[in-house]
């Protein structure tokens, strides 16, 4: 008897926790999924260049010899990374085609995962899961994308609403 009644105040006692936690508002937890990723790739996109508009020549050369992929010359690909690590991350600090901008950087992980380093799958998962967050729950109410109308309030489904 006494089992069972530790059971079942243990069982309140976590659902109460997850029912605290299920007041967390989804805005400030989109604006730490768009702030913390994309500060990532924002910083090194800026190890890339020199000032704002010229790519570093340490640069062309990690893409020709480390970043080498097997379809994508090593000049096209520098511009490319380095243009998408400025403009995405950008992009998702302001909330502005947020889910299209997440999309487009966990493409850039699974590439430097599979193509440049697979050893570290961690790191990446980390990001990946961050940004595929935000593309399937979009960037939260303080973003560029919801004041102009581009992403739409996201209601909570009658089972997610039943299980608090």
């Amino acid at each position: 008897m006494t089992d069972l009644k530790e059971e079942w105040t243990m069982k309140q006692l976590i659902r109460r926790m997850n029912g605290l936690l299920d007041h967390i508002p989804h805005d400030a937890v989109a604006l730490a999924l768009r702030i913390f990723p994309a500060m990532v790739f924002l910083l090194s996109g800026r190890t890339k260049v020199d000032g704002i508009f010229t790519i570093k020549d340490s640069t062309w050369f990690l893409f020709e010899h480390e970043y080498a992929l097997p379809v994508i010359p090593s000049e096209l690909a520098a511009v490319m990374a380095t243009l998408a690590e400025h403009v995405l991350p950008a992009l998702l600090i302001l909330g502005l085609a947020t889910r299209l901008s997440a999309l487009g950087l966990v493409g850039m992980t699974a590439v430097i995962q599979i193509f440049v380093y697979p050893g570290a799958w961690v790191t990446h998962g980390l990001w990946a899961a961050a940004l595929l967050a935000l593309a399937a729950r979009g960037p939260g109410a303080w973003s560029l994308d919801r004041v102009l109308g581009l992403d739409g309030t996201r209601t909570r489904s009658a089972t997610e609403a039943s299980v608090t």
